[in-house]
């Protein structure tokens, strides 16, 4: 299958579930509140329209033009769609509860038990987006096996998905290097997805990147999102940075092997183990880190001589319960530290930022501080 008819696939498919969902909450919220009169009927199927067209629009229209009210009309419509996750649940729980109240002949108000299923989900709705915007550091320690003084009991911040550009901006960028500079690290990675542009001018957004405070540099690869906004776009808003851009190539900082894989480009396809063959040279045998953004062939990547790969990509599935669906498709390597043979760790992050909805109700937003031993 070409990229290209993949990329249709998904889109085909997630707009068709998207569809089907705000049919599937209409049909029910008719039902559990016994909605007859027509001019109501047509309220809520008229706002159902809107809420899906809106949505599509909004992401078109942000990624052409730089409007501020576009960018509050996006947040809008796609806090929504995290809110369409939370009551399309609801209606599954309430289906699954009048079936059964109905089973045992229990008495019971419908539209009051509706009522306050709605109400609870609504409230974890917004329990989301307040936790989306609170990231914690998570403290993680990995043995390197002849890792020299230089690093022993040293540290690294990875920072991952912060998704820079429709909704997260300057101020969310500032709070992250605060945190960022308070661990004082003594490098900083970034796994990818750094920029998550409207029109891709997004210069002003990454200023505060030149006030992280590393001893031995800022090193950046790119995830898919910059690949979506134009690889080369992405890379000319980053060179008047701080970050060391690695794009297939291992580095030397201060005694440990830091190897930089890029993602591939829309419509390539990447054969990351033939990329880390190409490069085994320079880095086995030495103490060694791996960034590659997403958690892929994990299993033979184990055998290539690296000691510690640092992905993301995932977001821990973001929103609940998604983060089952992550755990499948990355076959259980999709969020945390995993040990795979004698000498190999792979730590994914969940991320800082979001994608779509600023709604993480499937998990905390983290920076990544990794001591070695």
């Amino acid at each position: 299958m070409n990229n290209s008819l993949g990329i249709f696939i998904f889109l085909t498919s997630f707009l068709l579930i998207i569809f089907l969902s705000h049919w599937f909450l209409y049909f029910s919220v008719i039902r559990f509140f016994n909605i007859s009169r027509s001019l109501y009927k047509n309220i809520l199927s008229f706002s159902m329209v809107i809420l899906v067209l809106g949505f599509i629009l909004a992401s078109f229209l942000t990624r052409k033009y730089n409007f501020t009210f576009l960018r509050y009309l996006y947040f809008v419509f796609s806090l929504w769609l995290g809110l369409l996750v939370n009551m399309f649940m609801a209606a599954l729980i309430l289906w699954i509860l009048k079936g059964l109240l109905n089973y045992f002949e229990i008495a019971h108000n419908l539209k009051v038990i509706a009522g306050l299923v709605f109400g609870v989900f609504v409230l974890f709705s917004f329990w989301g987006v307040y936790n989306a915007s609170r990231p914690i550091v998570k403290n993680i320690s990995v043995h390197i096996p002849d890792i020299n003084q230089n690093w022993k009991e040293k540290t690294i911040v990875q920072i991952s998905d912060i998704h820079l550009g429709i909704i997260h901006k300057e101020k969310f960028l500032k709070d992250i290097i605060e945190k960022v500079n308070s661990i004082n690290p003594k490098m900083v990675v970034i796994t990818g997805d750094l920029l998550d542009g409207t029109d891709g001018k997004m210069d002003h957004l990454l200023d505060n990147l030149n006030n992280i405070n590393s001893q031995d540099g800022v090193f950046f690869i790119t995830g898919n999102h910059e690949t979506y906004i134009g690889i080369d776009e992405a890379l000319r808003s980053i060179k008047d940075t701080k970050l060391r851009v690695l794009d297939d190539e291992v580095v030397y900082v201060d005694g440990l092997k830091l190897i930089g894989i890029s993602y591939p480009l829309m419509g390539e396809k990447k054969d990351i183990l033939k990329t880390l063959e190409n490069l085994k040279k320079d880095y086995v045998g030495s103490p060694n880190i791996l960034l590659y953004h997403a958690p892929e062939n994990v299993e033979n990547i184990s055998k290539m001589g690296i000691n510690l790969q640092l992905s993301g990509h995932t977001h821990k599935g973001q929103i609940f319960p998604f983060g089952f669906i992550t755990h499948f498709i990355y076959k259980g390597y999709d969020y945390g530290l995993k040990k795979v043979g004698d000498n190999y760790y792979i730590y994914t992050s969940s991320g800082v930022g979001t994608w779509g909805p600023m709604m993480r109700t499937g998990n905390r937003p983290e920076i990544v501080s990794i001591t070695l031993r």
